[in-house]
Formats: structure tokens, sequence, C-alpha cells
């Protein structure tokens, strides 16, 4: 994609997917805004246990800036105050690049989950 768009991945209390993911946001070449409601309205609707964000980098870099890392946290603490958890938050760059296709938020140690 030449924009960034934010997707949501509604899991079950067994961390099935629950379906296709979720669009929340579409935005510009290096941004897209987001907020809890958005990506917790959609939770609340399908009934979710838990939640996993993703977006993408149209630089193909994967690398999360300190924006990506401060909405992770809102997340995080916004799941925990409505009890659906948010189990990661991948960033999607470009496959065959010089960067790594994604990063997981969880498996880097960037941002704390539980």
């Amino acid at each position: 994609r030449e924009t960034e768009a934010f997707w949501v991945l509604l899991l079950d209390s067994r961390n099935g997917l629950k379906g296709r993911p979720v669009e929340i946001t579409r935005g510009l070449v290096n941004a897209s805004m987001v907020h809890p409601r958005e990506v917790f309205m959609e939770a609340i609707r399908s009934a979710t246990a838990s939640v996993i964000l993703a977006h993408n980098h149209p630089s193909g870099d994967p690398t999360p800036s300190a924006e990506d890392l401060r909405i992770t946290r809102q997340m995080v603490e916004v799941g925990k105050l409505m009890q659906i958890r948010v189990q990661d938050h991948i960033i999607l760059g470009k496959a065959g690049g010089a960067h790594p296709e994604f990063l997981s938020l969880r498996e880097s140690g960037a941002v704390a989950f539980e």
C-alpha cells in the first residue's frame, strides 16, 4: 500500500480468529490516525475476548516509531479497563526488501502487554 492503514484482528476466548481483519483507519503516506474508541467498538460488537493490532509502514521498514509505541501502550491500557486483552501489535513492512517483512511489538519487547 502507498498509505498507512490500521487493522484489528478479533479473537475468541481460544485465540481463534473470528473473521477477516477489520480496517479501522486508512491514513496518509506516513501516518494513520487511530483512536481506541474505534478499535474497541469493533471488539465489543463482536463479543471479542482479545485483539491483535496491525498496521503497515509504506516505507517497507517495520521499525516502530515513537507514535506506534505510544498508541500501542494506550491500547493495552484501554484494553485492560475493558477486559479485552491486546495480544500484540504487528507492523508490516514490504516482502523482499532490505528490512524484515514484519515486526511483532510483543516479541521485540518494545511494549509490555501484560
